[in-house]
């Protein structure tokens, strides 16, 4: 207890005056003592150890001021005043009533008041101060977390550095000593040690992550008094070896066979090698070689990624008469292994490997991979242009066929010689590409499962087979006024042949005696100029000057070329103000004709269809009208009547029959079939004479008595409504049925100077007139 008061009024005792205010009593450096002007307290902090083992209360220490009032009264405010920290009110001592721990709370910020216990009153300003808790040794080191985790590269040196852990002590560190953490490896420390600031490292050069991917070892913190925590003052740490490559690939097995068809392609696979490399797979690259063998033309090995196997393929294409079988030797080596890394020191995988190439049945080889024949345009087409030869790879030889694909133009011989199907024209085709397929005939059969192509390019060259001509239609003028040598106009041409370098133009006329000049240029070019000058546009408004074109070829070809000039008239500066135009030739070519053609027939054969259509709704809906008005049963007249010459066509015997026995209502016999009359069949001719006048007519109106007085059921008599007749005949109606009924005053007597046929038509007519008038 003694110390710390010591502790305190030293404390008090060092304040500097500014502390205590201007005017405060001591001795100045004269030697002389000054009185104070102004009250002050003069201390501002205090201390308390931690966890102390006294008896409470501590003391902590006491307020001081300079009043000398008896009734002045101490009181506190702030952290822990009067609960924590009092004072005594007299004398100004504060006390603590409970035990401190600096790691829970190292500093109080207390304010004191002094007042005057009758007044209540302040007697100075209320001043602050802090009570400052000091440490002891009392915390040992605690991890900051219990698993800490680290990598290293495995087959490091002795040191390398793998992960760093952390632990810290609560004891105030500004204390000599407090805070010192030590650490130490008290599980793994063959492999790995610690040093003081908490590093771990390697302490062996030989981690192999193959033998041993992963290490855990534990580490133990204690502070520099020796105190350590029983749980948190350990901690575990894992350690991962990382992959590095320092394995050298092993054939598994040594020896491979494999087998492959000899039409593969050459981006097939003939096999698979394969190796085994324990380090990960980003740090394999195996390669490849040939050590032994004379094959390294024939196949190539391209390492896979990840799964590190070697891929065979060929390099050109096998035969299978020609090498049968391929043996040779393949080396795997890792270059990409630091030799201080190694583990084989040099040492090398060497397999064998055993390629059986199997016979198939493959399509024709041409001798070429492509052919180019030139052949002169309009030659003779029995001559040969060129010849393509295709043989059997196989040991059979079979016998080759040729055939053009998709080609108008050219024909191939069975032994392959190329023809063309007519004569060939440059200006139409300069090139013709064809393909020609030839497969393999066995037994006079076709295989076209063997089948190979082949390109063959033709070129046809050019024979001067065109002559030159206009190189545009030219349409130029001339003034009446045009003075002679003035030029009109500058032609040119063009030859549909083949215009080479040395292709050169001549132009003349034809006559020397019209009013025009040709000149040529000598340059494929040629001006035309006025000869005399003065035209007249009353005489001749167009002239018409033929022109011969003739080049240099072999052989030589020439045309004669009109070139239509129009006399204009000009005004004074030579500008055509007015010219007549020349008649265009309008022409149509066929391709055109047979369009229109077309077009009108389409056109023809719609609106025929829209009105046959028309007619046809028309037709329904006129039946649709009528059909309730239809009843009777229809009968079939295959036969025309023989008009007044014809007797038995009808039988009327069989109708007098019916009539005289009686017809019974077809609802009491149940019989839904037509009367017997109906079904009446043309009995044999005996003679032409009739059997009765007036017979038919007097047979007709009982059959329409009858059915008039049925009202049951519907009348099967051979009596039918044509409704719909003549309903587009500008003649109307043709029927006679209702001619009895009608009141035409048409006398039908001129019926009778038609002749015999004519005569029973007459006698009916006459008989309704007859009738009629007597009613």
């Amino acid at each position: 207890m003694a110390s710390y008061r010591f502790l305190l009024l030293f404390s008090v005792m060092l304040v500097p005056a500014s502390v205590y205010g201007e005017g405060f009593s001591g001795i100045a450096a004269t030697g002389k003592v000054h009185k104070r002007f102004r009250r002050e307290w003069i201390w501002n902090k205090m201390h308390i150890s931690e966890e102390k083992n006294e008896t409470l209360p501590h003391h902590v220490g006491r307020i001081i001021s300079s009043i000398q009032n008896p009734n002045a009264m101490y009181l506190l405010e702030g952290d822990g005043a009067n609960s924590i920290f009092k004072v005594d009110e007299h004398t100004g001592d504060v006390s603590a009533y409970e035990r401190l721990d600096r790691e829970q709370k190292a500093e109080y910020q207390l304010m004191a008041h002094i007042l005057d216990r009758t007044t209540n009153k302040s007697l100075e300003p209320p001043s602050k101060f802090r009570i400052i808790v000091q440490d002891v040794n009392d915390n040992a080191p605690i991890f900051v977390q219990r698993v800490f985790n680290g990598s290293v590269l495995e087959m490091s040196p002795v040191g390398t550095s793998v992960t760093t852990v952390t632990a810290v002590d609560a004891d105030d560190p500004t204390l000599l000593g407090y805070a010192d953490v030590d650490y130490k490896v008290i599980k793994g420390e063959n492999y790995f040690r610690i040093d003081k600031s908490g590093v771990i490292r390697t302490a062996v050069a030989n981690l192999d992550r193959e033998k041993k991917a992963t290490y855990e070892i534990v580490v133990r913190a204690i502070d520099g008094k020796g105190l350590q925590a029983a749980e948190s003052g350990t901690a575990t740490v894992r350690i991962t070896l990382i992959d590095i490559n320092d394995n050298s690939p092993i054939f598994n097995p040594t020896t491979y066979h494999f087998e492959v068809l000899e039409n593969i392609t050459l981006n097939g696979e003939v096999g698979k090698l394969k190796v085994e490399d324990i380090d990960e797979p980003q740090n394999r690259n195996t390669k490849y070689s040939f050590a032994g063998g004379n094959f390294q033309d024939t196949f190539l090995i391209i390492p896979k990624p990840y799964t590190n196997e070697g891929i065979i393929k060929p390099k050109k294409p096998l035969d299978f008469e020609k090498i049968s079988s391929y043996q040779f030797r393949v080396e795997a080596t890792d270059g990409d292994i630091p030799y201080f890394n190694s583990k084989t020191k040099g040492s090398k995988s060497i397999a064998t490997v055993n390629i059986r190439v199997i016979d198939v049945d493959e399509p024709p080889i041409f001798e070429k991979p492509s052919y180019m024949f030139e052949v002169l345009e309009d030659s003779d087409i029995k001559v040969p242009i060129g010849h393509v030869s295709a043989t059997d790879p196989d040991r059979a030889k079979r016998e080759i066929r040729y055939r053009v694909l998709r080609s108008n133009y050219f024909k191939i011989s069975n032994s392959g010689y190329i023809f063309a199907e007519r004569p060939l024209d440059r200006e139409e085709h300069s090139w013709h590409n064809i393909t020609v397929a030839a497969n393999e005939i066995e037994h006079g059969r076709i295989l076209t499962q063997l089948e190979t192509h082949v390109q063959v390019y033709i070129k046809v060259l050019d024979r001067n087979d065109n002559a030159p001509e206009f190189a545009e239609p030219y349409q130029p003028g001339v003034c009446e006024n045009a003075s002679p040598g003035k030029v009109i106009i500058r032609i040119s041409a063009v030859d549909k042949d083949e215009m080479l370098p040395g292709m050169k133009f001549t132009y003349s006329l034809t006559s020397e005696e019209s009013n025009f000049t040709l000149i040529d240029n000598h340059d494929n070019t040629a001006n035309i100029t006025v000869k005399y000058g003065e035209f007249n546009r009353e005489l001749v408004k167009i002239h018409y000057l033929p022109i011969i074109i003739s080049d240099n070829g072999s052989p030589k070809q020439s045309s004669t070329n009109t070139l239509t000039i129009q006399v204009c008239k000009c005004d004074q500066a030579g500008k055509f103000t007015f010219c007549e135009e020349a008649t265009k030739q309008v022409g149509v070519s066929i391709q055109v004709l047979v369009a229109i053609f077309v077009c009108i027939l389409t056109i023809f054969v719609i609106v025929l269809l829209i009105v046959l259509r028309r007619r046809h709704k028309k037709d329904l809906n006129v039946l649709r009208k009528n059909v309730a008005e239809i009843h009777e049963q229809l009968v079939a007249y295959d036969e025309e009547g023989g008009g007044e010459m014809d007797t038995t066509s009808y039988d009327v015997s069989i109708l007098n029959s019916v009539r005289q026995s009686g017809m019974t209502s077809p609802r009491m016999t149940q019989d839904p079939r037509p009367c017997v009359y109906s079904q009446v069949q043309k009995p044999p001719r005996h003679g032409h004479g009739l059997s009765g006048t007036g017979e038919m007519a007097i047979m007709i109106e009982m059959k329409k008595d009858e059915a008039d007085n049925d009202g049951d059921l519907l009348p099967y008599d051979t009596l039918h409504i044509f409704g719909y007749e003549g309903a587009e005949s500008i003649a109307e109606s043709l029927s006679s049925l209702g001619s009895g009924s009608s009141d035409s005053d048409i006398d039908y007597d001129f019926l009778n100077d038609w002749g015999p046929r004519f005569k029973m038509l007459a006698e009916l007519y006459g008989l309704e007139a007859d009738e009629d008038f007597a009613y």
